[in-house]
């Protein structure tokens, strides 16, 4: 395996960032390593981590923790919902990783991260010298009257793609025609900022072809939302007055919850719905509260040079979980993280001073299977924050066309099949 420079990994960062990067890699094996890096997690971030850390430096020995050996992507999962992919689509694992890249897994779930050692559920520990914490979200249980995980059963937030993704699919199936969903949204900061809205239009798409007598109400706790002009356009062009949204302030802010009734309490009254998608506020991953790594919000404060923890020495965290300035937690902003900390950590390593990151971030999001909008958007660090490059980027047009519209939605599959390549080789 060839070790990359840095100008080298500049140029691929760049390439990929349009969705176009293949990957890359001699499979030659490395020398005898003497440091070690644990990354715990094997989503966007950590999976991306893992592989560009053996391709800059083979000499570095990199062990990734996850504990299944199936990984199912958010991104798409809402294709899934609305029954126009099944889960295969967003199921992918890490054999290339092991055999490619020679990527130590451990299959396994992560309890805590020390300064020196990450200790597995059964007591085991993994040593390193520096690791990478990439828990992504979990769920708060502790933010709405009458919210538990024992009501996911009967309003599951399918926040997290996997079972839960096939049982809200299972519910809209099952649901009659004329039946009533409700969406319920959170309130900033949440993973995937434009996708309850996006899981609107996939819902949409399915009954508007199945259950045409049905609507979809969107009850939000926020005043706005992410490409929010873009989605009502789209709403209103293809499926007319199915979709209903709320703001906080004109009747979406929910105040309590009565899973029984299968309602929901708001400012102005209950709200019955047949299928209920209760998408609950978040935090960083049980793995990152545990070793001390989120502060009071919830969040992980990190230095935005090399994400590494501001509260423990030698550990970065990544992705979701942490504060990344004007980033949005989204899969896109995770693999751009992965990258920029991969390299921070071999300077790190190498005695080197690591050099000023920038990032990246597309997010793709259909309206119809054939329809889809997009926002990108540029990162650099300034006076040590995240912030976005002006006149980098930017959001679809709005009073573009079908065809402009159509031909999106084959970018969002390239970039897709794209991104998931470069994580997972």
């Amino acid at each position: 395996m060839t070790k990359l420079t840095r100008r080298e990994f500049g140029r691929i960062v760049g390439i990929g960032s349009l969705g176009l990067m293949a990957g890359c890699t001699t499979g030659a094996s490395p020398g005898k390593s003497t440091r070690k890096v644990a990354v715990v997690g094997g989503g966007f971030g950590g999976a991306t981590t893992a592989k560009y850390l053996r391709m800059m430096d083979p000499s570095i020995e990199v062990t990734l923790v996850e504990p299944n050996s199936t990984y199912y992507t958010c991104p798409f999962s809402n294709l899934v919902v609305g029954g126009v992919k099944g889960m295969p689509a967003i199921a992918h694992d890490y054999k290339t990783l092991q055999s490619k890249y020679e990527v130590n897994f451990v299959r396994a779930r992560a309890y805590q991260v020390k300064s020196n050692a990450v200790v597995l559920e059964d007591g085991t520990k993994v040593p390193f010298d520096r690791a990478v914490v990439s828990p992504g979200v979990d769920i708060r249980y502790d933010k709405m009257p009458g919210h538990s995980q024992s009501i996911e059963k009967k309003m599951p937030h399918s926040w997290k793609a996997g079972p839960q993704t096939m049982h809200l699919r299972r519910q809209l199936e099952a649901m009659a025609n004329g039946g009533t969903v409700i969406i319920c949204p959170p309130g900033n900061p949440y993973r995937c900022p434009p996708g309850p809205y996006e899981r609107a239009s996939m819902i949409a798409h399915y009954l508007k072809n199945n259950k045409s007598n049905s609507k979809i109400i969107i009850l939000d706790q926020k005043e706005k939302f992410s490409k929010q002009p873009l989605f009502t356009d789209g709403w209103d062009m293809h499926y007319g007055d199915m979709i209903e949204w709320r703001s906080a302030s004109a009747g979406g802010k929910i105040t309590e919850i009565d899973a029984n009734g299968m309602r929901l309490n708001t400012e102005f009254g209950w709200e019955e719905g047949d299928v209920i998608n209760y998408i609950p506020a978040q935090y960083a991953g049980a793995v990152a509260r545990k070793s001390g790594l989120a502060d009071a919000s919830g969040w992980c404060p990190v230095n935005q040079t090399t994400f590494e923890s501001t509260l423990v020495p030698n550990v970065h965290v990544i992705g979701d979980a942490c504060m990344a300035g004007k980033m949005p937690k989204s899969g896109f902003s995770a693999n751009s993280q992965g990258k920029e900390t991969a390299a921070a950590v071999v300077s790190l390593l190498n005695g080197e001073d690591p050099v000023s990151p920038s990032f990246v971030n597309t997010c793709y999001s259909y309206v119809t299977p054939d329809y889809s909008i997009s926002v990108a958007a540029v990162y650099r660090l300034k006076d040590d924050s995240i912030v976005g490059v002006e006149g980098a980027g930017g959001v679809s047009p709005k009073d573009a066309g079908e065809i402009v519209r159509k031909t999106e939605a084959t970018y969002a599959q390239g970039w897709y099949d794209s991104i998931t390549y470069d994580m997972f080789g």
